[in-house]
């Protein structure tokens, strides 16, 4: 909706970093993204909020940032 694009990194609960962009897989944002394909809408709530999400890239391994 916002026209924004954002990268984000599902790692374990011990690896979370917020700075980084590294959700823990035990959040509700990473698990609504979980066996989502390219294209797909997700639709998050959180805090009485809802964001609606465009996958338009995975990829696995590596860093959340673009230049890694």
């Amino acid at each position: 909706e916002e026209g924004r694009e954002e990268t984000f990194r599902l790692v374990g609960p011990d690896e979370t970093d917020a700075k980084q962009k590294a959700i823990s897989i035990d959040s509700p944002m990473a698990r609504a993204l979980l066996k989502k394909q390219v294209g797909d809408e997700v639709r998050i709530t959180t805090d009485e909020r809802t964001r609606i999400l465009l996958v338009t890239d995975i990829r696995y391994g590596g860093s959340a940032s673009p230049e890694a």
